[in-house]
């Protein structure tokens, strides 16, 4: 069955986001609850997008286009029921391909402890660039990984 990813409806889709995120590892683990939660699925500067396969949501992503890391992927995340169905990787393959419109980087982080994201991340060609220990929580870092097609210089020259 095909999955379709679009920018999320609003109030519903968005609290269920919220609800998914909030339930689900990392973010269990890093302690960060649904209030957090919705204030990053509802940032101003953010584009929130869901997965939806046979009219069920199945997983979102939550994307940055501005600042430092211009092209920064925030939150993968799906659903328990949809995982290891391919709904993560294309969510990723919908993210790159907005972001290479307007950048020649992806980037994104991956807590130290979710060995099995930052497996997908280097399977699809993200490499990593460092840690960032006690980021988040004391006790577990983040990794930030990069996909690059190429220097800033480059990218502008086109």
């Amino acid at each position: 069955m095909s999955v379709e990813v679009r920018r999320a409806g609003g109030g519903a889709e968005v609290e269920w986001c919220v609800r998914t995120m909030a339930a689900s590892d990392p973010w269990i683990t890093l302690g960060i609850g649904e209030e957090r939660c919705r204030k990053a699925v509802t940032a101003a500067d953010r584009e929130l997008y869901v997965a939806e396969r046979g009219g069920d949501l199945a997983g979102f992503l939550l994307l940055c286009l501005a600042g430092p890391f211009t092209g920064y992927i925030q939150t993968i995340c799906v659903h328990p029921d949809y995982r290891n169905e391919g709904i993560g990787r294309r969510l990723i393959a919908y993210a790159e391909e907005r972001i290479f419109r307007v950048s020649p980087n992806v980037f994104l982080c991956v807590s130290s402890f979710n060995g099995e994201a930052r497996r997908l991340y280097e399977r699809l060609g993200y490499e990593l660039i460092g840690e960032m220990k006690d980021y988040l929580v004391r006790g577990h870092g983040e990794l930030l990984m990069r996909k690059s097609r190429g220097p800033w210089k480059e990218f502008w020259a086109e």
